[in-house]
């Protein structure tokens, strides 16, 4: 098993009972791997306050916390709630049998922990808290002291991302077996943490096929050779720029140019652009009925392409060729209401990319924006399903889905990336990847991922998310595709 593989919640509770048939401990492995990630980052005799909750979440923790007080740490355990399964309760008895002396609620003058490890709930839990847990979750977080969370943080929906009424803010969270997608977007990306995967030595041929995967491509692309001259590497062709709306398509040209692409052209509704000053390689044409398209390797129509009768033309027609096509903004918005698109889109011979942010989403969908923030995966695979298409679907943890609802969940990026015109510079990076030849999943990813990449290097730089525009971002990017591309990858 690859350490990027996600496994759906069914597969990995069949892989739980798959070991326990052959008699693997994975409790005991849990516990394990949880005392050693203490140990490496505290020494004894450091206090650590274990908070175990009745099912097997808690047992991980008590069993955890009974390694932690044999390696010579100060435990304190709470236990608000008695066990409800036989392996946590076993788990209790051993700590008794130590000396141990679980306490069901915190004292206002308890001592301060370094370290909090939450074993209250797991990965099962599909429910609001009523008032005692919520207290108790709350306590641990005023703690303002660091949280190990197993498997995932108390009130997270480790699948979907969405947290209950009340959820753990851990500040680091060891999952085990595989990865969960919840624990990387929507408010899964502010309340895991730093997520580490533990994989407790199960044997590579008890795990089920894979679901998805995080996304940390592989240098996909081939190094140049010497002998290379422009159209080696693709033209592009960026189809927007209705008036107000010119700038989202000059990014997305830029873009494009700094992914690597060969050639590219510009086709714009707004008639006024002769050039753009600032990369006057960009070949700008006005659009008009007759207006004969360059030729192209790869097609992003959307950036500023506004929603006029023209736009709706030049979207059918993109849409009934057979280069590589790229869907954003107001292309996502006219497909949504209009159901000959619709049809023509899901009939192309190879799938197109989408990359709609959640409101666009749910208009493809006939939704609120609510609805598929509720179940970003299952929205995006919807998504891809209807429209045979691979969707990116934005956000914190961007997912990258094919039509057969393969995923890959992307773990580059953050708020620095929030800013208007970010999207338009996604879509022609990714439009340079497809014309240099990489399918649409994998130009999908990458371009997702260096994206990414191009807001974490800012964000280094600067100390802090805030500041990056989208322009400034465009001549990260070179530098970046040319890093990874450079790396050698095991």
């Amino acid at each position: 098993m690859r350490a990027e593989t996600i496994l759906s919640l069914a597969a990995l509770r069949r892989l739980e009972q798959d070991a326990a048939d052959r008699g693997l401990d994975l409790m005991g492995r849990a516990a394990r791997a949880t005392a050693d990630w203490v140990a490496a980052r505290l020494a004894p005799p450091a206090r650590v306050l274990v908070a175990a909750g009745p099912g097997n979440n808690g047992g991980d923790a008590l069993q955890a916390a009974l390694l932690l007080h044999h390696r010579g740490y100060q435990v304190d355990i709470l236990l608000p709630a008695a066990p409800t399964s036989a392996a946590t309760t076993a788990a209790l008895q051993a700590l008794l049998a130590a000396g141990l002396q679980p306490v069901p609620r915190l004292a206002e003058e308890h001592p301060r922990p370094e370290l909090v490890i939450d074993g209250l709930f797991g990965i099962g839990l599909a429910r609001d808290f009523d008032a005692p847990w919520q207290d108790t979750i709350r306590q641990l977080n005023a703690l303002a002291v660091p949280i190990l969370a197993l498997d995932t943080p108390s009130g997270l929906d480790p699948y979907r991302g969405t947290a209950a009424n009340v959820a753990i803010r851990a500040s680091h969270t060891l999952t085990f077996l595989s990865h969960k997608p919840g624990l990387y977007m929507a408010a899964g990306a502010d309340l895991a943490g730093n997520v580490e995967l533990a994989t407790l030595d199960c044997p590579a041929e008890l795990f089920p096929p894979a679901e998805g995967e995080l996304n940390q491509p592989l240098p996909l692309l081939s190094p140049r050779a010497k002998d290379s001259h422009k159209g080696s590497f693709g033209s592009v062709l960026v189809i927007g720029g209705e008036r107000g709306m010119l700038g989202a398509a000059l990014l997305a040209g830029r873009a494009a140019y700094a992914g690597g692409a060969g050639k590219v052209h510009l086709a714009t509704l707004d008639d006024r652009l002769a050039v753009d000053t600032a990369a006057p390689e960009l070949m700008i044409q006005a659009l008009q009925p007759s207006t004969t398209l360059p030729a192209a390797d790869a097609v992003a129509i959307g950036p500023g392409l506004g929603q006029s009768s023209a736009a709706r033309h030049w979207l059918g027609r993109l849409i009934g060729s057979t280069q590589p096509l790229l869907l954003d903004a107001d292309a996502l918005n006219l497909l949504a209401g209009d159901s000959p698109l619709q049809q023509a889109l899901s009939q192309r011979q190879a799938p197109p990319v989408l990359t709609p942010h959640p409101a666009e989403a749910a208009r493809l969908l006939a939704c609120s924006t609510p609805d598929v923030q509720r179940d970003r995966l299952a929205a995006a695979r919807e998504l891809a399903q209807r429209r045979q298409a691979v969707v990116v679907l934005k956000g914190a943890g961007s997912l990258i889905v094919r039509p057969d609802g393969y995923y890959r969940v992307n773990t580059s990026g953050g708020p620095a990336l929030a800013v208007a015109g970010q999207g338009d510079v996604l879509s022609g990076l990714i439009a340079a990847l497809l014309a240099q030849g990489l399918s649409a999943f994998d130009a999908a990813a990458l371009g997702v991922h260096l994206h990414g990449l191009a807001g974490d290097a800012y964000t280094r730089e600067a100390q802090g998310p805030i500041g990056l525009s989208a322009s400034a971002t465009v001549p990260l990017l070179s530098h970046l595709i040319n890093q990874v591309l450079s790396t050698p990858h095991r």
